[in-house]
Order: structure tokens, then C-alpha cells, then sequence
């Protein structure tokens, strides 16, 4: 009778830590819209800048453990915060900033999407037949071009890149390390953004974050993507041969 009644309880408990986040995420999109904006940054801008040159190293720990934050609970101001890096730190190092934060965040999603839902979700897929076990064989033979994939494209939104390799098995160090290189690109975009915000202020002006659909940046993006389709064209080719 107590196993039984632990195994609900070991349940909840796995469950707990993707509830906390959906909770958080929830009442963050509410509460805090309003706040992290592309206007507080501004207003807020020469108390920031004089707090980075009196205490470097904390403002860099600080900066990273929001971001961190912002991005494990879905929170809203992601691209505020990615401008805030570059504003703060220049492109570079304030895109390796914003990279390892990124990162760290959706590794704290993913950890909790696979201990609550993944590995029963996953188990299932495997014993499946039909249609639901070709999918996640499809996905498995292809890990890295499909991770890669998700996080190149643009349109692909964070949360849902970080959940759904979680509920189909993806090892961590796979997500890790796809997720870190994948995000560089646009990461670095946004940053160089954010690193110019200092003439944009003066000017009265607001950042183009449209910038990553231009041409000249939106092409070496999908020539990228291409590259990583490549091993998936590739194998549905020789299976056709085949």
C-alpha cells in the first residue's frame, strides 16, 4: 500500500521543477513585461554603464545570472537582455556572455522537461509501433543536423527548441553543445546590436531587430541551415537508392 502511494508522490516530485517554471513563466509574461523592456534599459542606461566601471566582475556575474533567469523560466525581456550584453560589454566578450547564459538557461529547462516528462515520454516513443516509433527513429538518426536545425532557424521559438529535445530522448551533452554553437550566430547579431545602442540613444532612436531578416545576414544564416539539412538530405537520398 506505501509503494503505491510513493509513486504518485515520486511522480509529483519529478513533476515539480517544469511546473515551478511553467508557473513562473506564467506570471512573468504578467508581471514583468512592463519592466523588461528596451525602454527601462535606456532610461536606466548611465546608472548601468557606471556600475559596470566601478565593479566589472559583478556587473558580469550579475548580468549572466538574470540572463540565466530570464531564459529558465521563459521569462519575458530575452532579446532586451541580449541588447543589455552588448550594451554593457561590446560585442565581444558581451556575445560569449550572452551565448553561456543562453546556454545554461536551456540546459535548466531541458534538465527539468526530461526528469518530469522525458524519460516516460521517450520510453514510450521507443516501445511504440507505426507512425509515433518513426518519428523519434527519425529524430534519433539524425540528432545533430535536427538540433542544429532548431537553433539556426529563426523562427523557431527558444522554449519550444529547448523542450522538445528533452521529450524525445536528445543525451545532454548533445543539447549542450548544440545548443551553445547553434545560437552563436544570432547571438552575436543581437549583440552587435546592442554594442551600437550608445549612438542609438543619442539619437532618440530604437535598435532595428529586424536586422537578423536582413540579406546580408539572413543569407550566411540559411546557407548554415542548408549545411546542417545536409546529412538529412543525404540519407533520404540513399534510401531511396536503396
Amino acid at each position: 500500500m506505501s509503494d503505491m502511494s510513493e509513486a504518485p508522490k515520486s511522480g509529483l516530485a519529478k513533476r515539480l521543477p517544469l511546473i515551478a517554471i511553467l508557473v513562473i513563466a506564467a506570471i512573468g509574461a504578467f508581471t514583468l513585461r512592463d519592466y523588461l523592456t528596451f525602454e527601462t534599459l535606456r532610461d536606466n542606461r548611465e546608472a548601468l554603464l557606471a556600475f559596470r566601471d566601478a565593479n566589472y566582475l559583478l556587473t558580469v556575474a550579475a548580468f549572466m545570472l538574470a540572463y540565466v533567469v530570464i531564459v529558465a523560466f521563459s521569462l519575458p525581456g530575452a532579446t532586451v537582455a541580449t541588447l543589455t550584453g552588448g550594451f554593457l560589454f561590446a560585442t565581444f566578450p558581451g556575445a560569449l556572455f550572452n551565448v553561456t547564459a543562453a546556454t545554461i538557461g536551456a540546459i535548466l529547462i531541458f534538465l527539468a522537461a526530461r526528469w518530469g516528462l522525458g524519460e516516460r515520454l521517450a520510453a514510450k516513443m521507443e516501445g511504440s509501433e507505426g507512425a509515433v516509433k518513426n518519428i523519434k527513429d527519425g529524430i534519433d538518426e539524425n540528432q545533430w543536423s535536427m538540433l542544429f536545425l532548431i537553433r539556426l532557424v529563426p523562427v523557431v521559438p527558444f522554449f519550444v527548441a529547448n523542450l522538445v529535445p528533452a521529450l524525445v530522448g536528445v543525451p545532454l551533452n548533445r543539447f549542450a553543445i548544440s545548443t551553445f554553437l547553434g545560437i552563436i550566430p544570432g547571438g552575436v547579431v543581437y549583440t552587435s546590436v546592442g554594442a551600437g545602442l550608445g549612438d542609438v540613444f543619442a539619437r532618440g532612436e530604437t535598435p532595428n531587430l529586424g536586422i537578423i531578416f536582413e540579406p546580408q545576414i539572413l543569407l550566411p544564416i540559411l546557407g548554415l541551415c542548408a549545411l546542417a539539412a545536409l546529412p538529412i538530405a543525404l540519407k533520404a537520398i540513399r534510401g531511396q537508392k536503396d
